[in-house]
C-alpha cells in the first residue's frame, strides 16, 4: 500500500495532533509533523504530501510577529483549496484559513470560550463527508479568545453553538475548519488552564470549570472526534488514490 502522508503545522509545544493524530495513525496514513515555532521549516508547497492538518496555538491568525511562519501556512493552506488536497484547520488553523481565504476573524468582546460546549448541527451537514456524522449536541472541547466573524465567500457552516456561530464549515469539496479542539482531552487541556488559567479568570470565565468539563466529556470526546478524524482519513486515501 503506498504511503499516504499528511503535513502536520503545529503552532507552539503542547499543541500536537492529539486523538486526531493517533486515529490518522491507526488508519496507516503517515504524520509529517513540523515545528516552525522551533525552527523547523515548512515546505514551499504540498508537492509531497496529501493532505495538510494546521493545529491550534495562542497566536492571533495575523499576528506574523509572533509567529513569522504564518505567511508559510497560508500559502500552503490556498494551495490545498486551490488543488483539492484535503485540509482540516483546528481553532487556530481554522481562523488561518477563514482570514486567507477572505473571511474575517475578531478578537472575542465576551470572555473566551473554554470547556466542552454542546454543538447544533446546520442543515448542510447532512451528507458531509468529514462531519455528517456528528451527533446533534456533540460536546466540543473548546479554548479559544478570538473567533470567526464572518465566512469566507463561498464557505458552507456545518456545526454551530449557542455562544459561537461558526463551529465548523467547509470551503470547497475538501477543506473542513472547526473552531474547536477535537484533538485534546483533559491531559491536552491541563497545561492550557495552568497557564492561561489566570488571565481566562479575570476575563470572566471558570478554567477549573472548564477542565472539569473536558474531564467528564473524555469518553464522547474520544469516540465522537476520532470517528471524524477516520472519516477525513478516508478522504484522504480516497483522493490520493485518485478518487
Amino acid at each position: 500500500m503506498a504511503i499516504v502522508n499528511v503535513l502536520v503545522v503545529q503552532h507552539e509545544d503542547g499543541t500536537g495532533p492529539g486523538i486526531v493524530g493517533a486515529a490518522l495513525t491507526a488508519e496507516g496514513l503517515d504524520l509529517d509533523v513540523r515545528h516552525p515555532w522551533a525552527g523547523g521549516a515548512l515546505p514551499a508547497s504540498l508537492a509531497d504530501h496529501d493532505a495538510l492538518l494546521v493545529l491550534g496555538g495562542a497566536p492571533n491568525c495575523e499576528d506574523d510577529a509572533a509567529a513569522p511562519w504564518l505567511p508559510a501556512v497560508r500559502s500552503l493552506i490556498r494551495e490545498a483549496v486551490a488543488r483539492e488536497v484535503p485540509f482540516l484547520g483546528i481553532c487556530l488553523g481554522a481562523q488561518i484559513a477563514a482570514s486567507c481565504l477572505g473571511g474575517k476573524v475578531v478578537r472575542r468582546t465576551r470572555p473566551p470560550e473554554v470547556g466542552v460546549v454542546p454543538l447544533r448541527r446546520l442543515p448542510a451537514v447532512d451528507g458531509d463527508p468529514v462531519l455528517g456524522a456528528v451527533p446533534a449536541g456533540a460536546p466540543a472541547a473548546q479554548w479559544h479568545w478570538d473567533e470567526v466573524a464572518v465566512l469566507p465567500p463561498g464557505a458552507v457552516p456545518l456545526l454551530t453553538g449557542d455562544d459561537c456561530e461558526h463551529q465548523a464549515f467547509r470551503v470547497g469539496p475538501t477543506a473542513w475548519a472547526v473552531q474547536f479542539h477535537p484533538e485534546v482531552l483533559a491531559a491536552d487541556v491541563t497545561p492550557w488552564a495552568a497557564s492561561d488559567g489566570p488571565a481566562v479568570a479575570a476575563a470572566g470565565a471558570d478554567p477549573s470549570a472548564a477542565l472539569a468539563s473536558v474531564q467528564a466529556a473524555e469518553p464522547e470526546l474520544l469516540a465522537v472526534w476520532s470517528a471524524m478524524a477516520r472519516a477525513w482519513g478516508a478522504v484522504i486515501r480516497a483522493r490520493a488514490a485518485g478518487g
